[in-house]
């Protein structure tokens, strides 16, 4: 199956997983009771830490709080909303309400005490609109290992004021706010005291914001950080450092293959065998010899291949607007679900080019390509999740979500890798090289300099792509691993496209200078060259942990780096695929030009 049909496969997906629904709108009656809805609380700088809102011992009112619904998306991302005792009716303000009176102990003293100390903020949701606060404040922020020392107060906030604001019959806006007149000593822990948590609401007539468009102002919330400026200036620098680089090296290979062309047509075979003869000819009958440990090749060329569809899939999605980035956890679900699709494509792939290779043990190769990179994955949601769930952090996946997502896994994405692998060996023809193979393999010269190492040559191979992406890696890390909404996808898209030409452009030029030391053994060092990007990733994500970000904890720890060493291990299988690809044609095409036989 030729690339397009495989492209015109991917728009189809990219068509029926974009596909959006409606926006269903809530309207109100006077009077009708407005839900609030409780959902985490955690340390701001550990955006992964999270707990229930009622792991802390706030106002619960009477009775059990019963769970509030929330689709898949949500809950992957961590949320768990809990109904909340907070009496709201629509466009009743009300000036001041006891929520309730409770005597909190020493223990929950030291509870709040240390929550406050943590720098926690709660997140409620009222009509599906978010809001946050924080819980209390340290006058003074007098601090040393992130305790308070002889001199700082900590004052616990109890009172919300919940500014709503209403257009017609329906909510466009929600906040809500502490009132530090109100707040409630706490730093001594001793002993208890009574607290009384309270609320106000006030109602805001807000004419010019829609329904449909209420969501945008969190894309650049108060409460947020202001440090998302498009850096336009640095952006298209990069851009142009790299369209240059590109087209330099793009001309010299021109240049050299047109000098190698000219060469070798001029010589006859007998020439070739001398000792003064030396090239990437030299090796035309060991070429295309398959590579060593074909299955595994194959199944991380097809896995490869399922990621690099599912983030072309996905950019068309999202820079189209054929779902609701603002939505929560809309982003991971689609994510998921075209992944799972593609698989019909990573298994066509690795089964293609196993039988063009002319391998004989295509079960096992399709059974690896459906592993490859689920298994890694599950390794470290294993462990991360288990360390969740230890710290009882709302971070750990119920059973039930588990067993979902494992649900779709088995019953999606494993039997269409199956499909698709017996599909791209059904039909795909026999491949037939430019040239023959020889019985005997050629020996290797030695390497020679040192710039022609291999680890030398990953870190070029991996630099230059790096250099096209760095600077809207630090947005997108800032966005996964903070409190903003990542909108620039625009300019990811031109970041991508980028990375992909960089990457094959470096690729192919590594490819023909190890053909022309007569080094026949490329087929791994294009996959590994092509996937060096994503060591850089990975390198940067420890200087981001430790340089840019405020994160600690061993939770925060175990999933930053484990969920980013994944990310960095789906760039090695996406622009290893990437690599390959684009050498495989180099490679084909310049041996076909010459005359070999």
């Amino acid at each position: 199956m030729s690339l397009l049909s495989i492209l015109l496969i991917a728009l189809f997906v990219a068509v029926v997983c974009g596909h959006d629904h409606p926006l269903k709108e809530t309207h109100y009656h006077a009077h009708e009771k407005v839900s609030m809805i409780a959902n985490t609380v955690g340390p701001y700088n550990n955006p992964t830490e999270t707990y229930p809102y009622y792991s802390l011992p706030f106002c619960e009112g009477t009775g059990k709080q019963r769970r509030h619904k929330q689709d898949l998306g949500e809950t992957l991302t961590g949320s768990r909303k809990t109904a909340t005792p907070y009496d709201l009716t629509f466009l009743d303000p009300v000036p001041w309400r006891s929520l309730c009176e409770e005597y909190l102990d020493a223990n929950d003293l030291k509870e709040f005490k240390d929550a406050v100390e943590g720098d926690y903020f709660f997140e409620m949701f009222l009509d599906d609109l978010p809001m946050w606060g924080y819980i209390g404040e340290v006058v003074h922020e007098e601090f040393l290992l992130g305790k308070s020392i002889q001199g700082a107060r900590v004052y616990l906030y109890p009172h919300l004021h919940f500014t709503l604001g209403y257009r017609g019959d329906q909510i466009v806006t929600a906040n809500v706010t502490t009132d530090t007149k109100r707040r409630v000593d706490i730093t001594d822990v001793t002993g208890g005291q009574e607290v009384v948590f309270s609320y106000s609401v006030e109602w805001v007539h807000t004419p010019d914001l829609t329904y449909e468009n209420r969501m945008h102002r969190y894309m650049d919330h108060t409460f947020l950080p202001r440090s998302f400026e498009i850096h336009w200036l640095s952006i298209i620098n990069s851009s142009v450092l790299v369209v240059l680089l590109t087209a330099f090296l793009a001309v010299i290979m021109m240049r050299i293959l047109k000098k190698d062309f000219s060469r070798y047509m001029e010589i006859d075979e007998e020439d070739l065998q001398s000792d003064e003869e030396s090239g990437w000819k030299m090796i035309h009958g060991d070429v295309f010899r398959a590579p060593e440990h074909l299955s595994v090749f194959s199944a991380l060329i097809g896995s490869g291949a399922q990621i690099f569809f599912t983030v072309v899939i996905l950019l068309i999605c999202v820079v189209t607007g054929t779902f609701k980035l603002t939505k929560r956890g809309a982003l991971l679900t689609a994510i998921i679900i075209i992944y799972c699709i593609c698989a019909f494509i990573g298994g066509m792939v690795s089964g293609r080019l196993y039988k063009q290779l002319k391998g004989k043990n295509w079960v096992w190769t399709c059974v690896l390509s459906g592993l490859v990179f689920p298994v890694p994955l599950a390794i470290v949601f294993g462990w991360v999740n288990t360390v969740a769930w230890n710290m009882k952090s709302t971070a750990a996946l119920p059973f039930t979500t588990i067993m979902i997502v494992l649900a779709i896994f088995l019953l999606v994405n494993l039997p269409l890798v199956i499909i698709g692998s017996i599909v791209g060996r059904n039909i795909t023809s026999e491949y037939k090289p430019p040239c023959r193979t020889n019985k005997a393999v050629r020996v290797v010269p030695d390497m020679g300099a040192w710039y022609r190492h291999p680890v030398v040559q990953l870190f070029m191979a991996g630099f230059l792509p790096f250099s096209a992406i760095y600077i809207e890696l630090h947005y997108i890390f800032a966005s996964i691993w903070g409190h903003k909404i990542y909108t620039l996808f625009g300019i990811l898209f031109l970041a991508f496209l980028l990375l992909i030409i960089v990457t094959s452009c470096i690729t192919i030029a590594l490819a023909y200078f190890q053909l022309a030391r007569e080094n026949h053994y490329w087929w791994w060092n294009t996959f590994i060259n092509g996937g060096a990007t994503g060591l850089f990733i990975y390198a940067y994500s420890f200087f981001f942990y430790f340089h840019r970000s405020s994160m600690d904890g061993f939770l925060q720890s175990s999933y930053y780096f484990g969920y980013t060493g994944i990310v960095a291990y789906a760039f090695i299988l996406m622009l290893g695929f990437v690599g390959f690809t684009s050498s495989f044609s180099f490679v084909d095409y310049i041996y076909s030009v010459i005359k070999t036989d």
